[in-house]
């Protein structure tokens, strides 16, 4: 049974939708917000003048800003360019307060070992839809030479001896992560001799990164491969930089097509890095038209059920599970979606039942049977994905729905309420007195 809504004193932002308005129009894709935090940290490797441009409007972007700049960093941004500074690293202890929001602030680990010898760094925190250790950063560091160890919620890594550099070695990761492959790949850029990452992820953040540091001077083979090679340097020098197309955020707008039975034009894209999503629409019954280089547009059309299988890169990504299970719920007939990559990253699933969605979960399958419609609720976001899969099953549903716990929308989407009123959406945000619920 579904625990009862009750008031609350704190004013909260909560986002209204009226359902069922036509889209159309073009949709211009932000910078890659998993590209831009990961190269935001490897900014810490370069001495000299950093330029970022397409950098993504967006809360994790100003705590990762927040955090460099404790470190030291002198950081301005202009629009969607930044301009860092890390000249001068005053500090190798980073804020627990902030890292401890925030997964991806554990990234500095590597660079800010490699380049100083010494790094502090709280333990990471994000959305909760799993554990997501650091054991794989930590023994591939530990391989390259650092002694790691981990105290009060603390990882402390340092370089013994006199020479401060990490050593080139061979790493097994025993599975393919993305962060632990950034994070190995930044620190190998300044080590001693080579490094070989097996079992590497092939995501493509994980190729801008490498192409970040390249352009920096360093020398780095293979990636988008599952073997990297980092011959290391003694240093890197200035660099301007231009963020890949965000892919998630890319997906999300196409699948906001699909749902709505309405004609998008979407870009900047890179349609490589979509060719799962699409393969996936296109089995869904959708018409996806690859239009030129750095374009897609997706046409309306009857939907049908179709399984999916969360994999790592080139497989049908996992921050993309959400969305297109919200599509699914209105698909005609019976399918299976299966979550490989996350093990709680399926609490959309109670808040998609409230709007009349037929999906019986177990273990980490979701059994989905297609409804002829979607009716307006209260909802929770409960991660930075499920808030856009719920964004998406409003403008599909008959009625208003209301969603708070919009932190975890903003983390991600860079206007996301904006480019969709563009399109024809009614919806906006207004600050009341919201209602919560208990979530189990």
């Amino acid at each position: 049974m579904t625990p009862p809504f009750k008031k609350t004193e704190e004013n909260q932002p909560i986002l209204e939708i009226y359902g069922k308005s036509p889209l159309s129009g073009e949709v211009i894709i932000s910078g890659a917000k998993n590209s831009a935090l990961v190269i935001m940290a490897g900014a810490l490797l370069c001495p000299q003048d950093c330029h970022l441009e397409n950098v993504p409007s967006l809360a994790d972007i100003e705590k990762m800003i927040q955090i460099l700049e404790s470190l030291g960093l002198k950081i301005t941004r202009k629009g969607q360019t930044l301009e860092i500074d890390a000249k001068n690293i005053t500090e190798v202890s980073a804020p627990y307060d902030l890292v401890s929001q925030m997964r991806a602030s554990f990234f500095v680990i590597g660079p800010l070992l490699s380049r100083m010898g010494v790094a502090n760094i709280p333990l990471p925190g994000g959305c909760a839809i799993g554990a997501r250790p650091v054991d794989l950063h930590v023994r591939g560091l530990q391989a390259m030479g650092a002694e790691v160890m981990i105290e009060h919620g603390i990882a402390r890594a340092y370089i013994k001896g006199n020479n401060k550099r990490l050593k080139g070695t061979k790493i097994y990761l025993d599975y393919p992560s993305v962060g632990a492959t950034e994070t190995l790949m930044m620190a190998a850029t300044l080590a001693d001799g080579e490094t070989m990452i097996e079992n590497a992820a092939c995501e493509p953040e994980v190729i801008d990164l490498a192409n970040f540091c390249i352009a920096m001077g360093a020398k780095i083979k293979g990636a988008g491969t599952s073997t990297i090679i980092i011959s290391g340097v003694d240093s890197l020098g200035s660099v301007k930089y231009n963020i890949i197309p965000d892919r998630i955020e890319a997906g999300t707008f196409l699948v906001a097509g699909a749902i709505t039975q309405s004609e998008l034009s979407i870009y900047p894209i890179i349609p490589e890095h979509l060719a799962s999503v699409i393969a996936k629409l296109e089995a869904i019954g959708s018409k996806v038209v690859v239009e030129d280089f750095n374009r897609v547009k997706i046409l309306p059309a009857p939907l049908k059920a179709t399984d999916i299988e969360t994999l790592p890169f080139p497989g049908f990504p996992t921050d993309m599970q959400a969305q297109f299970m919200a599509l699914l719920t209105l698909a005609e007939g019976n399918c299976v979606v299966t979550e490989t990559v996350f093990e709680n990253r399926m609490r959309h699933v109670a808040e998609l039942q409230r709007m009349g969605a037929n999906i019986r979960v177990k273990g980490n399958h979701a059994i989905i049977q297609g409804v002829p419609l979607l009716s307006g609720a209260p909802l929770i976001a409960t991660d930075l994905r499920a808030s856009a899969a719920l964004v998406l099953a409003g403008l599909a549903a008959e009625g208003k729905t209301t969603i708070q716990c919009l932190q975890h929308l903003d983390r991600g989407y860079d206007d996301l309420e904006g480019k969709l009123k563009k399109l024809g959406a009614k919806l906006h945000r207004t600050t009341g007195v919201s209602e919560t619920r208990a979530l189990f």
